[in-house]
């Protein structure tokens, strides 16, 4: 569709006369004496997380989860909508104080299935009956379910179940055991009180032996299982040292795919998951598997079409460009065989294929310029053309057996909510307005979206805000703001933190640099081994543009970022003293460190090789050899149980620092991975952010960190 057709819809719908809250009552509108404010710190807790979409069979209905991050409780709750998706009144399907997520239709349109982990037990498959009642415990695993999917028939479920652990065994011994007999449940209740347990060593015999949100890895392995929801019977029909995940049930429900790393010997050295396909029905846990694809890169995210001959996928072909390395859509044949690459002429990192409902298509999205667009090609390969385009983030998307499509889409201006598009490809229409309250009251700053040229005449693309109420000819203090990645992109979609700096006063660059997605494989790989000088020219030409512009303050420059964005940091302080402060969020700089402490083993391997082989690689793309030139204010932060860049990064560039004699402060939030959860913790970061940034880079006099808070 036209980017003029869905800017036109989201105007309409942005100037209707009423907004719908998140449970879609309708809502007054503000009164003119409540004009639209800046934004705070807080509102990050005013927005509500909508992701998900999944239309169901017939078209008529869109479940969808929306997430609130609640401050005062310092937790974070996910509860499960249904909405006409014609539009209409959403409803709510499931309770408060209790998290629930994955939601799923049942084919014959009957049930909402969904995941939930109830009273403090496993996460398990809760069934709704569409026409009303209390959820209902679908089934009772010993160990949590990680994933499911519905049967074409609706009278089974594929589950996704780690091996459980020898504590999860014998919790379940001792559950049987003490079962109650008929009318003795009272007095048998509180008959064996648990005991805490000291934990036991970890035993570690994996290369990759850990990774974030989980820790050490063991050789509990992820299988699939077949469900009956009638006689609730589990079968498991995959088994080995292996970990099998994205299961899809074939049209007839005889077979399934899955992805699945079976490298010979040892899965942990390679990337190379391929799809596979099992007997729905096996009973040998998946002796005699059929190998769909050979590609000795990546393969993920199985789909099939309508008639069960063929299988859509993502494909890697080049696994030694790493996450450098375009992801592509091809379909297979699903019996296994010459496969057909779709998007390889597009050049641009695809996900999430589906077939269209006749077979004639594959729909996938894509990272494009800045954009996530909703693309669709000939199975049998031709033209790429847009389902949804303009500048938009389309982060979800589902398909019902009519056509109808049901899309998770972000705008710069508004959170993602869900459109709906019929069959006959007109334009979207918006149906979810869950943010609709929080828009109508504060103020929005529309980044441009600019070009520009690097040191080496590369042109280089980023998202520029300017302060709110800007005042053209006045110049600004400005922060660069590097992404996470590296192969990460800044998308047009509504950026809390960029929008609260500008309400502050500041000019926010965001640059996609060398590195970034969305630009072709040859722009990723630009940095591979060679992190800090082609995307530090890249970051340093948009700080020169923006003050070319004369929007930013030459003598008034803040950097910083998170995760790569963090990494970043530290490269771009140890090259240069033009900033006046800088946050380093979850970095690293003194890399040979980190060799066995994250989760990065097999890239580390095969991107710079060994340490102690290729010591003049890892010293280049360490900043750490260069911080004795670092006389820039910095401050420090990270979870203490992330793996994915742990906090020794910040730990050690904060004692080097400090050893230094140079202004510099670390911050360590407790309990706290890679993506921060605690609504607390979040505030926290952020009151730092300006804090600092004002002290240092404004030089207001007021303090480098936020005051105290009372007990």
């Amino acid at each position: 569709m036209k980017l003029r057709s869905l800017a036109s819809l989201l105007c309409a719908v942005v100037c209707a006369p009423f907004f719908l809250a998140p449970g879609g009552a309708a809502q007054v509108p503000p009164s003119a004496s409540s004009a639209p404010r800046a934004i705070t710190v807080d509102d990050v807790f005013e927005i509500h997380d909508v992701r998900d979409p999944q239309i169901s069979e017939d078209g008529k209905w869109v479940a969808y989860t929306v997430a609130t991050a609640k401050l005062k409780e310092d937790k974070n709750e996910t509860r499960i909508w249904m909405a006409p998706a014609g539009g209409g009144e959403a409803i709510v399907m499931t309770a408060e104080d209790v998290s629930s997520t994955h939601p799923r239709w049942s084919p014959d349109g009957k049930y909402l299935a969904f995941l939930s982990k109830r009273n403090e037990g496993k996460t398990q498959v809760w069934l709704l009956n569409r026409m009303g009642g209390e959820a209902q415990r679908l089934t009772d695993a010993i160990q949590d379910v990680d994933d499911f999917a519905w049967s074409p028939d609706s009278k089974r479920l594929v589950l996704v179940l780690q091996d459980p652990t020898p504590e999860e065994l014998q919790d379940a011994k001792a559950k049987d055991k003490d079962k109650p007999e008929s009318g003795d449940k009272e007095k048998n209740k509180d008959a064996n009180p648990k005991k805490p347990k000291t934990p036991p060593p970890f035993v570690i015999d994996r290369y990759r032996f850990k990774t974030d949100t989980v820790g050490y890895l063991d050789r509990r392995r992820t299988h699939l299982y077949v469900f009956d929801v009638a006689t609730k019977a589990v079968v498991q029909i995959t088994s080995g040292d292996f970990d099998d995940s994205e299961p899809a049930w074939s049209p007839d429900g005889k077979l399934l795919a899955f992805r699945s790393n079976r490298s010979i010997p040892d899965p942990d050295r390679t990337y190379d998951s391929n799809i596979w396909v099992v007997a729905s029905d096996n009973t040998d846990k998946g002796a005699h598997l059929t190998q769909v694809t050979t590609n000795p890169g990546s393969d993920t995210a199985p789909s099939w079409s309508p008639d069960g001959k063929w299988i859509t996928y993502v494909t890697q072909l080049e696994p030694k460009l790493l996450v450098y390395a375009t992801h592509h859509i091809a379909v297979s044949p699903a019996e296994g065989g010459e496969a057909k690459v779709l998007t390889q002429a597009f050049d641009r990192m695809s996900r999430m294929p589906h077939f269209s409902p006749d077979g004639k298509f594959v729909y996938f999205t894509a990272d494009d310029d800045g954009t996530v667009n909703l693309f669709r090609t000939p199975a049998i390969g031709g033209e790429i053309t847009r389902a949804i385009s303009g500048h938009l983030v389309v982060s979800g998307y589902t398909i019902a057996r009519s056509g109808d499509i049901a899309a998770l889409v972000a705008s710069m201006d508004r959170p993602a909510e869900i459109f709906t598009m019929p069959a006959s490809g007109a334009a979207p229409t918006r149906i979810t307005h869950v943010n609709d309250a929080f828009i109508a009251k504060i103020k929005i700053v529309t980044p441009e979206y600019v070009k520009f040229k690097s040191k080496d005449g590369t042109t280089v693309a980023g998202y520029l805000f300017k302060p709110l109420d800007y005042v053209a000819g006045r110049k600004y203090p400005t922060l660069l703001h590097p992404h996470g990645g590296p192969v990460g992109s800044y998308y047009g979609d509504f950026n809390h933190f960029s929008q609260l700096f500008a309400a502050n006063g500041y000019v926010v660059l965001e640059p996609n640099p060398r590195g970034s997605s969305g630009y072709g494989q040859d722009f990723c790989k630009a940095i591979f081994a060679d992190w800090g000088n082609k995307d530090y020219q890249d970051d340093m030409a948009m700080v020169d543009y923006a003050i070319a512009r004369g929007v930013a303050d030459p003598d008034k420059l803040g950097v910083g970022g998170w995760s790569y964005g963090g990494i970043s940091t530290d490269f771009i302080i140890a090259q240069t003293t033009r900033f006046k402060a800088a946050i380093s969020g979850a970095g690293t700089a003194f890399l040979a460190s980190f060799y066995g402490h994250d989760q990065y083993i097999l890239d580390y391997d095969v991107e710079l090789g060994h340490p102690w082989e290729n010591r003049a690689v890892w010293d280049k793309v360490s900043p750490y050899y260069r911080v004795a030139n670092i006389t820039t204010p910095t401050l420090f932060m990270g979870g203490d149980i992330d793996w994915n860049v742990p906090i020794l990064g910040g730990e050690q560039m904060y004692q080097a620092l400090k050893s230094l004699g140079r202004e510099t402060e670390l911050v360590v939030y407790p309990g706290e991975y890679h993506s921060f959860k605690t609504p607390s913790h979040i505030k926290d970061r952020l009151e730092r952010n300006l804090s600092w940034y004002a002290h240092y880079v404004k030089a207001d006099g007021s303090p480098a960190r936020p005051p105290a808070k009372a007990d």
